[in-house]
């Protein structure tokens, strides 16, 4: 089977969707791994790296496209190249199949089977190939990181001849793996963390991460199968902005990872809400890029609302794309490795597995899922 590996082309993105100790994995399977010259520049990888664990490197982009039966990406492919694709080959990248419907589209008019590698179910078995969920826990430790930067004061409490400086307040809303992440981080960098989230199942891990679990009376919420928060009513939403204001006034931090898996972001905190935040105090929206959860935010801009300053910088994983593409990497490498064949050394799509049922987009000139 001969896997493609085409360089990312989406503006500013330094991650990269494969890195050597993957290659020579899948290589070591029986894979053929063809990757575009200069695949891993952005991270200070040479092609010379890729050639030492087994993979041939070439410059025509086109040609890589059109002969992988396999296609390996991180963003979604640009629509002027699906129709560079091979008819019946597979392609695995994230995707974004509830509101790209076009692109979506274009892959089954291809007859092209694409799996979305941000649909995979949180699931024991899947676990290791969870590139949402990886990604997501370098979003959180970057958000806290951002926000320590810009604040004008530092975190931790210190108790000093020159006298005593009390901790940064942080207030960190929704405790999914991103939240999680920049609770444990808001907490080593010496913080008093307070964290909102509308499942009071999350409670016991904040609570084990040393942060405080602010409870507020929503009535009936709770979590889809897959661990998602479900969506509030517009009566809780305002219940829930009501109850955090207090929280927010008091904060120095506030970061906001609330996502709704395939729908726009709810609004948590409104232009009423920031007024009474102290001036000088650091928002970052994690869900800029879905929408927003903080009104007024701009997606990689940031702004200024009455003296508070909101950060909606997009792909903060990007930030720390080493990383951040070593774990992609190894997600990627295990999703294909799960269904490999060794004996037809080839990939097999496997039709009535969970894992494949979740992610498989399009398959056989068809959209296997419902698009808005």
């Amino acid at each position: 089977m001969n896997i493609g590996v085409p360089k990312e082309t989406h503006p500013g993105e330094k991650r990269i969707p494969l890195i050597p100790p993957s290659v020579d994995r899948l290589v070591k399977k029986g894979a053929q791994i063809t990757i575009e010259n200069g695949l891993g520049t952005t991270i200070g990888i040479s092609d010379e790296e890729y050639k030492k664990a087994g993979a041939s490197v070439t410059s025509n982009r086109k040609t890589l496209l059109g002969a992988a039966d396999l296609v390996l990406r991180l963003r979604k492919p640009p629509l002027e190249e699906i129709s560079q694709l091979k008819s019946g080959s597979l392609h695995v990248s994230f995707l974004d199949p509830f509101n790209d419907r076009s692109l979506v589209e274009e892959l089954a008019k291809k007859n092209i089977s694409a799996v979305s590698m941000g649909m995979i179910p949180r699931s024991t078995r899947a676990q290791k190939m969870d590139a949402l969920s990886s990604q997501a826990n370098l979003a959180g430790y970057v958000a806290v990181i951002l926000a320590a930067e810009r604040l004008n004061k530092i975190f931790p409490m210190l108790t000093t001849p020159a006298g005593t400086i009390m901790p940064t307040r942080v207030f960190i809303i929704g405790a999914g793996v991103a939240g999680l992440q920049a609770i444990a981080t808001a907490k080593r960098l010496g913080a008093r963390v307070d964290v909102f989230d509308t499942r009071p199942v999350v409670k016991e891990q904040v609570q084990s991460l040393g942060a405080r679990f602010v409870e507020i009376d929503l009535g009936e919420t709770g979590q889809t199968k897959d661990g998602y928060a479900k969506a509030l009513t517009p009566e809780q939403l305002e219940i829930q902005r009501r109850g955090m204001a207090k929280a927010c006034s008091q904060s120095d931090v506030v970061i906001t990872t609330a996502q709704l898996f395939g729908r726009k972001a709810p609004i948590i905190l409104t232009k009423e809400m920031i007024a009474q935040m102290k001036h000088g105090s650091i928002v970052v929206d994690l869900a800029v890029e879905s929408g927003g959860n903080v009104e007024g935010s701009r997606l990689n801009e940031e702004v200024d609302i009455k003296g508070v300053r909101i950060i909606g910088l997009g792909n903060l994983p990007g930030r720390v794309a080493a990383h951040a593409s070593q774990m992609y990497s190894n997600n990627l490498c295990a999703f294909v490795e799960e269904f490999w064949d060794k004996e037809q050394k080839n990939f097999r799509l496997k039709l009535d597995d969970e894992i494949i049922k979740s992610t498989l987009v399009t398959h056989n000139g068809k959209v296997l899922i419902h698009t808005s």
